[in-house]
């Protein structure tokens, strides 16, 4: 047995020594090739990546809709207006969209999904209402960055492998559109009595008034808010939300005080209105008369008249119709006291939804 074992061991040994001395001439040819194939196959790999890294992810996206469509002899189609694949072991209900109504911007969450997603999972679509679209990746997240041109519901729906993702205008959802605006925040605190600042009162009135609609069961208005935390929207964005989103109304929360700063006995509800030809034949007083009709009766508070808002920024650039409304004085100790307190603000809250819905019914 062990004979046998050692002349198979002796056999095979010879035929490789043969092969060798065969060989040998040729393995420096060999030893080239193999170089030069690895060369060229390492510099098709970085001439390829670094042509993608210097794309644009709008360039990037039409450079994977020509591929997949090279690779299938034609255009592919799929539901929706983008479409993402999926990593590994990850659900489309795993995907977390957040968007910013105010930028146009919206946020696509992706888990698990690493540096090299955009090359490796190839994104495709249409680059249609789209300003821009950006990938970055950390901490086992990556995100799919999209900023539009104009406001849009982005609506998603999610098979075994892919995401795939549609825009809709507001007016395509809602039968009606308004924008509530919460005046000054951040940095501009607006009017400030007694550490009092009238962006704390004006963001608390919109938030109450938000609880209101997002009660509402009836979805046929569709609200956006130019602010819902202790920001300050530059002017132009919060008037640019007012006209990428087709808006049908504009309301613009605020309070007041006297011009002097001083306390005072002037006290009550305040709103302004649009004053020119154009606005004034739209019905822009009868407009700010509603809005201060039911302020004043829900609240109680004493009704101070209309007045002109022709020098207040985004009055004049919005393109809906539009009311301004001081709900109080805060140079009136006794009508400050009452905007700080929530029961004060919910009926502010209250008077402002009141006359939304009447303006809406009214045709505005």
């Amino acid at each position: 047995m062990e004979e046998r074992i050692l002349k198979k061991t002796a056999v095979s040994v010879l035929v490789i020594s043969l092969a060798a001395c065969l060989l040998l001439p040729f393995f420096p040819r060999m030893q080239r090739a193999s170089e030069a194939l690895f060369t060229a196959y390492r510099e098709y790999r970085t001439k390829t990546k670094a042509e993608r890294l210097h794309m644009t992810g709008l360039e990037l996206l039409e450079y994977n809709n020509a591929q997949a469509s090279e690779e299938a002899g034609g255009d592919v189609t799929f539901p929706g207006q983008l479409r993402l694949e999926l990593p590994f072991g990850v659900s489309g209900q795993d995907l977390e969209v957040t968007q910013d109504y105010l930028t146009q911007t919206a946020l696509i969450q992706i888990p698990y999904a690493g540096e090299s997603y955009f090359y490796e999972h190839p994104v495709l679509g249409s680059s249609d209402h789209m300003e821009s679209l950006m990938y970055e990746s950390q901490k086992g997240y990556g995100t799919v960055e999209l900023k539009m041109d104009q406001v849009y519901e982005l609506r998603t729906e999610y098979d075994e492998a892919f995401f795939y993702v549609d825009f809709l205008r507001p007016k395509e959802l809602y039968d009606r559109v308004v924008v509530i605006d919460a005046g000054h925040g951040g940095d501009v605190p607006g009017a400030t009595k007694q550490g009092v600042c009238e962006k704390d009162i004006n963001l608390d009135i919109l938030l109450k008034l938000k609880e209101l609609f997002d009660a509402e069961e009836d979805a046929s208005i569709g609200v956006y808010y130019t602010r819902t935390d202790d920001t300050n929207p530059d002017l132009e964005e919060r008037a640019g939300l007012v006209n990428q989103s087709d808006a049908d109304l504009l309301v613009s929360i605020h309070n007041n005080a006297t011009k002097s700063g001083r306390m005072s006995s002037i006290n009550g509800t305040q709103v302004m209105y649009q004053d020119t030809e154009e606005e004034a034949a739209d019905g822009a007083k009868e407009l700010a008369q509603i809005f201060l009709e039911e302020v004043t009766k829900a609240t109680g508070s004493s009704n101070k008249g209309l007045l002109s808002g022709s020098e207040v920024y985004i009055m004049n650039q919005s393109n809906a119709p539009a009311a301004l409304i001081e709900v109080g004085f805060m140079t009136n100790q006794e009508e400050l006291t009452k905007l700080r307190s929530v029961e004060y603000q919910k009926r502010a809250a209250q008077g402002i939804y009141n006359a939304i819905l009447r303006a809406l019914e009214e045709g505005y």
